[in-house]
């Protein structure tokens, strides 16, 4: 059944079905269900019998009962593991290893009192299945302790470098342990033949079992020590290797007198575990790091095979466009050179599972007989250009596209701004709160998905700091510290952040995170103004233009109170699937659905700002783009002062006045003025297309 399972899972990973979304918890219960289920359940099964004989004592009573007990904890918890990880159940599958761990240890427990005040037939061969056990503990320990620690996204790499110390910590000892006891008592005659036999097979073993036992606790290990474990290990390998080869030559073959040659038995049953063990470690080799795949033969037509490297770096995949002859079978090494993570999938094959920076996949495509194009998958990244095309040279037509297509931009020509809002519906607070006390402040965001209404009646799905956008605004005075720690909560996107009021290196600090890793960012306001912050992580068009975005307000020294305080963050909306080939081509032929203030079109239209008649009120603005700038006016006013960019171009006193603050993408400033009376002053961007679009407000003014 594990067998059985692991094939199912192997299959959707290998041909992409189930997408990047669940390629990690699939992997994982892949390796779980392929390791423990059908390489560990049978093996830990063999132990129940194979370590009394050893020892040369008769199985314990209780043996049949607590194997029981086994089976239900190991295979349960394998069960419950596998089907968590699965449906992305972090908790439910930490459970599941945990209480196979628990079986493991019920198992070495009953070993462990069967061996006391006995005297094994082989102290070789107990003293390898011995530590072969207690591998086998330490490995699922170590398993569920990550799967505890770290979000499944992460926890592949950790998970994955346990796979070699159960495969030779634990599985090839076990072999080398069962060989050394039944090889001499399968080919020897009597037992001084026997005893013969072992001795050479034992020679010493002492020092084979530390080198192999010394390069499993190093293969974990990245870099030289890696090499060095893989080498003890190997050494260990060749060292038995050796003398089970003139233990079968020197063996008489004869079971007894008249019985048939058990060495052809023997000898196939031993190659083909070698060979079982061998598959296994290739076949888990192919995930994240994996080897080439072998071609496929595909119709007995292909006779050249062609290896490509393609590297993915920059929102571009290198080469672009790979022309094959018909029928060559054509393999794809992927590498990923970009600080965020890409993967790469194949029209109607394969690919490759999120690859983190510097790590490698081979795609097997087989023969190719038609166009072809490749992209990665994750949201964003075809539109902005990720994009392979594969020809065949001799086919008919041209490159088979294989693109979304790039609908027309349709501008602002399907919303109803006059319409309501839906039930519930609060607008945005636009009065910002006052500098915190303290010259330390601390935020956390979390880089999040939610679904917001944008316009009346219009709700997309929108990328976010802190579940709104534009995201919480921060404030400040000159000289105050930011720690800004940011919690990358979005499932499958890498996220950075830029805050332009600070100064610093951007190489650690704006760098992309991963889901679930966090990042903190740390600043000092040294220079005051309203300033913007952003999605640092490309394409950075894409992820300001779906509400990655907010304002930071730095109070100028000397800052006078107002009677009331408004910010309005400017921006442009782009409806549609979040990173699509149709909203991209929007973001770039500026043709955006609507603009809006605070991230909602039309809301203060609906939901007016207030204030009364004679009262100074003070508009900070922050034009956030990600394409377009602001000509913030508001009518039936004069602005008699104008703060823009960190200086005052206008104070109350001097002779003349403003009527707009003009901002371009990512600038930011504040206006003031006085109501001279009662009514209803509307507030919009003077580019007249953006202000019937949805960048418009009203001041309610009362007496």
């Amino acid at each position: 059944m594990a067998l059985i399972v692991g094939a199912v899972l192997g299959g959707l990973i290998a041909t992409g079905h189930a997408g990047p979304r669940y390629y990690a918890g699939l992997r994982l219960a892949h390796i779980h269900v392929t390791l423990l289920g059908w390489i560990g359940l049978p093996v830990l099964g063999t132990l129940f019998m194979l370590w009394p004989t050893v020892l040369g004592v008769r199985m314990a009573e209780r043996t049949t009962r607590v194997a029981r007990r086994v089976l239900g904890l190991t295979g349960g918890g394998l069960l419950i593991a596998v089907g968590a990880l699965v449906f992305g159940g972090r908790r439910a599958a930490f459970a599941g290893v945990a209480a196979y761990a628990v079986g493991a240890v019920v198992a070495m427990d009953l070993f462990a009192r069967t061996v006391r005040g006995r005297r094994p037939v082989s102290a070789a061969a107990a003293s390898t299945l011995g530590v072969a056990a207690g591998w086998l503990c330490a490995g699922v320990v170590a398993d569920a302790v990550i799967l505890a620690a770290r979000p499944l996204t992460e926890a592949g790499e950790d998970v994955g470098s346990l796979v070699p110390v159960l495969l030779v910590g634990f599985v090839a000892q076990v072999l080398i342990g069962a060989l050394t006891y039944l090889l001499p008592i399968v080919l020897g005659s009597g037992p001084k033949e026997r005893a013969a036999l072992r001795a050479v097979l034992e020679r010493g073993w002492p020092v084979r079992l530390a080198a192999l036992n010394g390069g499993v606790a190093l293969l974990p290990l990245p870099g030289p020590a890696g090499t060095a474990g893989a080498a003890l290990a190997a050494f260990a390998g060749l060292a038995f290797a050796v003398p089970m080869v003139r233990v079968l030559a020197r063996g008489s073959g004869e079971s007894g007198e008249t019985g048939p040659s058990r060495r052809p038995v023997l000898l196939g049953t031993a190659a083909g575990t070698v060979l079982i063990v061998a598959a296994v470690l290739v076949a888990d080799s192919g995930g994240t790091d994996g080897p080439a795949v072998a071609a496929r033969p595909g119709g007995g037509a292909a006779t050249v095979t062609r290896t490509v490297d393609v590297t993915l770096a920059g929102m571009r995949i290198r080469p672009g466009r790979i022309e094959v002859t018909r029928g060559t079978a054509l393999k794809l090494r992927v590498t990923n050179k970009d600080a965020q993570r890409h993967d790469l999938k194949v029209g109607g094959g394969p690919a490759t599972p999120l690859l983190s920076r510097g790590r490698s996949s081979t795609l097997d495509l087989g023969p190719i007989t038609g166009n072809r194009t490749a992209w990665c998958t994750l949201p964003g990244h075809r539109a902005a250009g990720m994009t392979m095309d594969i020809v065949v040279r001799s086919g008919t037509g041209g490159v088979t596209g294989g693109h979304e297509g790039h609908g027309a931009a349709t501008g602002t020509g399907g919303l109803d701004l006059a319409a309501d809002f839906s039930d519930g519906w609060k607008p945005r607070d636009a009065a910002p709160a006052p500098a915190p006390s303290g010259k330390v402040h601390k935020t956390e965001l979390h880089a999040v998905r939610r679904t917001i209404e944008v316009a009346p009646g219009v709700k997309q799905r929108m990328w976010t700091f802190g579940g709104t956008a534009p995201g919480p605004t921060l404030r400040g005075k000159v000289g105050d510290v930011f720690e800004i720690t940011l919690v990358n909560d979005d499932p499958t996107m890498g996220h950075g952040i830029d805050f332009h009021a600070g100064s610093l290196s951007p190489d650690r600090a704006m760098r992309t995170i991963r889901p679930g890793e966090r990042l903190v960012y740390r600043f000092r306001a040294d220079r005051a103004g309203a300033w913007l912050y952003h999605c640092s992580t490309a394409p950075m068009l894409q992820h300001m233009g779906n509400g990655m975005y907010g304002a930071v307000v730095i109070d100028p020294p000397g800052l006078r109170k107002v009677d009331h305080e408004y910010l309005l963050v400017s921006s442009q909306l782009y409806l549609g699937t979040p990173g699509s080939a149709a909203q991209v081509a929007k973001m770039r032929e500026d043709a955006p659905d609507a603009w809006a203030f605070n991230g909602v079109a039309a809301q203060y239209a609906k939901a007016p700002l207030r204030a009364r008649a004679g009262e100074r009120v003070r508009f900070w603005v922050v034009a956030a783009g990600p394409g377009d700038g602001i000509a913030f006016h508001t009518v039936g006013t004069v602005f008699d002062t104008v703060y823009k960019e960190g200086a005052y171009l206008l104070r109350p006193g001097q002779p003349g006045g403003s009527q707009v603050l003009d901002l371009a993408p990512a600038q930011g400033g504040f206006v003031e003025t006085t109501f001279p009376a009662a009514g209803h002053y509307s507030f919009v961007d003077h580019d007249m297309r953006h202000a019937e679009a949805g960048a418009m407000g009203m001041v309610e003014v009362s007496d």
